[in-house]
């Protein structure tokens, strides 16, 4: 038997692009003569669809699909993921399916058993819950196929109290098929490969997997669809971060000793550097825009985002503007002409002291003499985002939002100002983490000035401003973010670890008191396991920690 696996970047509710695209696969498939080819978890759809599964519309859409490209299922197979219809009164009105398609119509639809529930998943919101356990013949063969989060259940700490193949190996099957949508972090790769691996080794049958690739507004999907043999070892590794098609013989997979892949094991700041980049461009190509602006202040935020940004949209299509104040520092200006210049970007220099004086010549007999603080810095902010935004009003742009999520945590912006935007790009990076992304931009050739690396980090919004005036050093700071919010470790567990207790109840009162102004900024590039959006869902009104 011969199996085809069609690695593919779908879009939520483009149901004309999606069909398209998977009836290409399937008659490249029928060309290089595939018997199945198998396309991801609900592909029909895009991943995930959410409340749009809500419109009868949107199902009726996605069964026209089926019954679609059904039709081209003649003289190969087909395992498609899409919702379906629950016939049953009982329970949910859907399932998360996978369609096997062949002879032009639905053989067999298999439903999914496990639906997460945790972090960004909300799939029991939407899908009853499998409970037949059926092989499926075809061509000879015993094909156990199933979704995702099926082949999960498997780890020393189950989230839920069976397995679906378990349920299955009494039928003998010859092969598992995981269809996925399996959404990328910077360690997700790694894990997913062991615990794939590990299903083969229990059941000592070869594994085809296929995941999604591309981005769906905040989650990115890296593909890296694998195939591995009964003892559990890696006979293929599909591509990372873009789309791929690969053709397989079964009889074959077993024999194989060794990876055959696109590309060799990468570092986790490449992996980010390569998320982030498909990141931004789905984000614009799928929503039809054309352009982007974002302010380039001279330090390491701004820096790093225009370099991505460059990189995924090309330059004629980026716009860097320069809003120096009265605090900006000649060398932030020169850094941010000099990486500008560098990528070959346009740029043009926008000074904010005429509109920061009238604001403030206007509130002046409001504020009754207070001396300058936070709202006067607050207020520089806002004026570069009304000129930003006012651009990006008059010509198409899209904003990039420029914020670190060290940032993000503990408050460190200025709602309406720095935290606007149509995305943002640095949201689930920590300080730390943007400078090793500056390096490996730097790593052949000095792009981002190395001024922009080395100097001391610095709204410029006052005097002599320092970021460490008021939050600790970086290096300290984010490793105490890191086990509160990606560990999520409580402050007596952090205190243990070395951490100055006043210290942790400071960190840890700021990044809860300031969940208010998280809920407002725009969609973050998910690039880590517990990013700050849909899969961090913290009350604002609460007194824990607060």
């Amino acid at each position: 038997m011969k199996i085809a696996l069609a690695q593919l970047n779908y879009h939520i509710g483009n149901f004309e692009n999606n069909i398209q695209k998977i009836k290409n696969s399937i008659n490249k498939a029928k060309k290089q003569g595939a018997d199945i080819v198998v396309f991801a978890e609900l592909a029909i759809s895009g991943y995930p669809p959410r409340d749009f599964l809500e419109f009868n519309d949107f199902i009726t859409q996605c069964n026209n699909a089926i019954e679609n490209i059904a039709k081209e299922c003649v003289g190969i197979a087909a395992i498609i993921g899409s919702p379906s219809k629950n016939p049953k009164k009982d329970g949910k009105d859907l399932y998360n399916s996978a369609y096997f398609l062949a002879d032009g119509k639905t053989k067999h639809i298999v439903h999914k058993t496990l639906l997460p529930t945790y972090d960004i998943f909300d799939e029991y919101r939407y899908f009853e819950p499998n409970s037949k356990f059926e092989t499926v013949e075809h061509k000879g063969k015993k094909l156990a196929i199933s979704i995702c989060e099926d082949l999960w259940n498997i780890v020393d700490n189950p989230l839920y109290t069976l397995c679906p193949m378990d349920e299955m190996k009494s039928q003998q099957p010859d092969v598992m098929i995981n269809i996925a949508a399996s959404p990328f972090h910077y360690k997700q790769a790694i894990l997913r490969k062991e615990i794939l691996k590990s299903n083969a080794s229990k059941y000592k049958i070869p594994l085809f997997y296929v995941n999604h690739v591309g981005a769906q507004t905040e989650l990115l999907f890296d593909g890296g669809s694998l195939v591995i043999n009964k003892t559990g070892e890696v006979v293929c590794e599909l591509a990372s971060f873009k789309e791929d098609f690969k053709l397989f013989d079964l009889h074959e997979i077993d024999k194989k000793d060794k990876i055959i892949s696109n590309h060799k094991s990468p570092m986790e700041i490449e992996l980010i550097h390569d998320a982030l980049i498909m990141g931004i461009s789905d984000y614009f190509n799928k929503l039809g825009f054309k352009k982007t602006v974002l302010g380039l202040s001279g330090g390491i935020d701004s820096a790093v985002t225009l370099v991505l940004a460059e990189r995924a949209l090309g330059k004629e299509k980026v716009r860097a503007i320069l809003l120096p104040s009265k605090f900006s520092s000649n060398h932030s200006i020169d850094d941010a002409k000099k990486l500008a210049e560098n990528l070959n970007v346009a740029y043009d220099i926008i000074p904010i002291e005429a509109a920061y004086e009238s604001l403030t010549s206007t509130l002046n007999p409001y504020f009754k003499d207070q001396p300058f603080n936070i709202t006067e810095e607050n207020i520089q902010a806002r004026v570069r985002a009304v000129i930003l935004m006012a651009l990006s009003n008059k010509f198409g742009y899209i904003l990039l939002n420029t914020s670190n999520k060290s940032e993000a945590a503990v408050g460190y912006g200025t709602l309406y100002g720095d935290m606007c935007g149509g995305i943002s790009v640095l949201g689930d990076l920590y300080k730390t983490q943007v400078y090793e992304l500056a390096n490996f931009i730097n790593s052949e050739k000095e792009i981002i000035p190395n001024n922009s690396i080395t100097k001391p980090p610095s709204a410029e919004l006052r005097p002599d401003q320092k970021d460490s005036d008021s939050l600790p050093d970086y290096a300290i700071l984010d490793k105490l973010l890191y086990l509160y919010i990606e560990l999520r470790q409580g402050p007596k567990e952090i205190v243990e670890q070395g951490f100055d207790k006043k210290l942790v109840d400071r960190v840890l009162k700021m990044v809860n008191m300031n969940e208010y102004k998280r809920h407002q900024t725009p969609p973050i590039l998910r690039i880590s396991s517990k990013a700050f959006g849909m899969g961090r869902r913290m009350p604002i009104v609460a007194k824990y920690l607060s």
